[in-house]
């Protein structure tokens, strides 16, 4: 395989994980608006897309695998390959837990909501951005963007307290609410995982640069972002 020949198999390798990418984010912003608007079918759409995404991570593990057998990459060619892999795995989670909620939904659709949606959907918006920004860092093998999707993860977490004390109040006032209460912690949580796993996408973009795989969620704080990335959200 000439170089000329592997870098388009490259191309086309980013391009699969841009497609997957997209999926995912689709998938989010489905599964949350069948949440507010009990969409039955929308729900139900966004279950079955979860076969589509995991088709989608198999077609990019079998190019991964099909470009080491073949050029036999060293250095950075072998780590953007590796993470390749890596972060697929996390995308195809996110899809998981865009099924994940869609199932709530559905158990849910005959139901009174015990609350206003207000916090569950700003989490979702930011959970799409987060997986956006880890993408868009990876095709452009960009730092610090990387950085600022690690950082961003903060946001998410703070939303998912507030969430969570919230419904802890609901169940002490209305201990009949508590089939409810344990669906929407659950919901919160799943949006909770997805930042997270965008952020693992983001720690293997920096892997490729440096080298050196580090867990940066918990060293990146909001507080070293010039701006707040979701003020139009938050």
């Amino acid at each position: 395989m000439t170089r000329n020949v592997y870098q388009k198999s490259l191309e086309e390798l980013h391009n699969h994980i841009i497609k997957m990418g997209t999926m995912v984010e689709e998938a989010i912003t489905d599964s949350i608006k069948a949440l507010i608007n009990k969409d039955i079918a929308l729900a139900l759409k966004t279950k079955d897309s979860d076969d589509i995404i995991d088709d989608q991570e198999q077609l990019i593990e079998r190019m991964c695998l099909n470009l080491i057998a073949r050029q036999q990459p060293i250095a950075r060619d072998l780590r953007n390959i590796t993470a390749a892999l890596k972060l697929i795995t996390d995308l195809e989670r996110i899809g998981d837990h865009a099924s994940d909620i869609s199932e709530l939904t559905i158990s849910m659709i005959d139901s009174t909501y015990i609350k206003p949606l207000i916090d569950i959907p700003k989490m979702a918006k930011i959970a799409i951005k987060m997986v956006d920004m880890a993408i868009t860092s990876y095709i452009e093998m960009n730092e610090d963007l990387a950085l600022k999707t690690c950082a961003s993860d903060d946001y998410v977490d703070e939303l998912f307290d507030n969430i969570k004390f919230e419904l802890i109040a609901i169940a002490k006032d209305n201990p009949a609410s508590i089939n409810q209460v344990v669906n929407f912690l659950l919901i919160a949580k799943y949006l909770e995982r997805m930042a997270d796993h965008a952020t693992n996408v983001a720690e293997w973009v920096s892997y490729v640069i440096t080298g050196s795989h580090e867990h940066l969620a918990g060293t990146h704080h909001k507080d070293t972002l010039k701006e707040n990335p979701f003020k139009e959200i938050l």
